[in-house]
């Protein structure tokens, strides 16, 4: 079956050479136009594919929906201080009042009082909880974090994605983002 395929349309789940993804959040997804380049270029080999064909004059194929990496990347031991892997540490809700929406983030021990924008230093917060604390240490707001701010590892920012899936999961898929999760009894 031939099928005109939009560029958003029928990603591949890319896997290291270990057969995990590269990455749970956001999940490690190529275009289709770019895990055909890959197989192409010899760097992938197709695991699983779409019922969709692509086709040339010449050559057709049908589209991969996971391919796996030949060359094993190693995987970065410590995650970047960014705004989303925050967010993410602390499961996209406000450590003060647990809310998901309108996050920023808030410094537990403010920089005017020697606080740092570090990992031990830095929560996520909604607007309002941020307001309300403004530039108080918690004692004096009497609003302390749910959970202590940490410097997380790339395994628990894995952890805390596989909790926030993507909105499109081919069934093709299942099988490899979570094979690596503790079996219940």
């Amino acid at each position: 079956m031939t099928v005109h395929v939009s560029p958003d349309g029928l990603p591949a789940l890319v896997l290291n050479a270990d057969y995990r993804p590269l990455s749970y959040y956001p999940l490690s997804l190529w275009s289709w136009q770019d895990a055909i380049k890959a197989v192409f270029l010899d760097r992938v080999n197709i695991v699983a594919e779409y019922d969709h064909s692509v086709s040339s004059p010449t050559f057709s194929m049908k589209l991969p929906s996971v391919v796996c990496l030949k060359s094993y990347v190693k995987p970065s031991r410590n995650p970047a201080f960014t705004r989303f892997n925050v967010f993410l540490r602390d499961r996209f809700q406000c450590q003060y009042c647990g809310s998901p929406e309108d996050l920023t983030f808030d410094h537990v021990i403010p920089r005017r009082c020697g606080g740092a924008t570090t990992w031990e230093n830095v929560v996520a917060a909604c607007s309002p909880c941020n307001l309300r604390k403004g530039g108080m240490l918690p004692a004096q707001a009497k609003m302390w974090p749910m959970q202590k701010p940490f410097h997380p590892t790339v395994h628990d920012l894995h952890n805390n994605g596989r909790l926030f899936p993507p909105n499109h999961l081919h069934e093709s898929w299942m099988d490899y983002l979570y094979w690596d999760v503790e079996l219940e009894p």
